[in-house]
């Protein structure tokens, strides 16, 4: 029965296929189509879940005793109904909670932050020179860079329609020039891809299935991948050597909540720069792996659908 086979896709990828995912470390070697692939996996158990109630109505008539039929169609009713009671009510608290918390922030930045001095604002446009004379365009807007006067080197940015990038006094007095562009690289990423609003989807379906089935370990490699999404970011905008010196001066710094920022210690800094510039995944060039990856993350989409359609059908 396809409402019953909806419910138990459901099931597997909302609790052991997350598990078995954050375990297959070395797939962070390509963190765009392994981000893909938490993605489908994510959405392939929600439309599952959703179906279900669907799928159930659609064989009704079919074959099977009343109270069989009745049982079934019952028990996919109230799957499909609380699960999008839950990521409703999730996607509300996450929302507003997020929401006020960067709000909030970003007016205290506003207010106790400084806008950059003259070489700091060079920096944050971007046009600072490499090691061998070359000028790399890109960078945050100066108008959108605060430093904070304090002596703790951190940096993070505020997502939303007044976005901010934040660095300390700190940050600036420790790091040369090179380094301080490559840590701006990695917010503008942030920012740029609006990895906000990915690590936001993941944390509403966290929180919205059961404390039992919810996997610490999968929402931490989900952030990571983002991670090292913007520290290739800045590996592109300086090098992977810059980049790497900037993560371990800036590893262990406060992060404030609801910003574009990853909790970490230095366990956490050496996984990233182990994955600065890798280009194979187990000796596999990781394109050749990636094209393994997407068609592995349609495949997963088009599960739920088939099996609705088939109901339907």
């Amino acid at each position: 029965m396809s409402a019953t086979a909806l419910i138990a896709l459901a099931v597997m990828l909302a609790w052991p296929v997350p598990r078995l995912l954050a375990r297959m470390t070395a797939f962070r070697r390509a963190p765009r189509p392994a981000l893909v692939v938490w993605q489908a996996t994510t959405v392939a158990a929600v439309l599952a879940a959703l179906f279900a109630a669907p799928a159930a109505v659609a064989l009704a008539p079919g074959p099977g005793t009343g109270v069989t039929r009745t049982l079934a169609l019952a028990a996919a009713v109230l799957v499909t109904g609380v699960v999008t009671a839950r990521l409703l009510l999730s996607g509300h608290r996450v929302g507003r909670r997020l929401r006020a918390v960067r709000r909030t922030h970003r007016d205290l930045v506003d207010l106790l932050g400084l806008p950059p001095r003259a070489g700091q604002a060079d920096v944050a446009t971007g046009s600072l020179a490499r090691p061998g004379g070359t000028v790399r365009p890109g960078g945050v807007h100066s108008g959108h860079l605060r430093v904070l006067d304090h002596s703790t080197p951190t940096a993070y940015c505020v997502p939303g329609l007044r976005q901010r990038v934040v660095v300390t006094r700190g940050a600036l007095d420790l790091l040369p020039a090179d380094e301080v562009r490559a840590v701006i690289a990695h917010e503008r990423a942030h920012l740029a891809a609006r990895h906000d609003l990915v690590a936001e989807f993941f944390t509403v379906v966290h929180e919205a299935v059961p404390g039992f089935v919810r996997s610490a370990e999968a929402l931490g490699e989900v952030n990571l991948l983002i991670e090292v999404l913007a520290d290739r970011s800045a590996v592109h905008a300086t090098s992977a050597v810059t980049t790497g010196r900037a993560i371990v001066r800036m590893a262990g710094g406060p992060k404030p909540s609801g910003t574009m920022a990853v909790r970490e210690g230095p366990s956490a800094a050496r996984v990233r720069l182990d994955l600065l510039d890798a280009h194979r995944v187990a000796k596999v060039p990781t394109g050749i792996v990636a094209i393994g990856m997407y068609a592995f993350a349609a495949g997963l989409l088009a599960v739920p659908v088939g099996l609705l359609t088939l109901a339907l059908a």
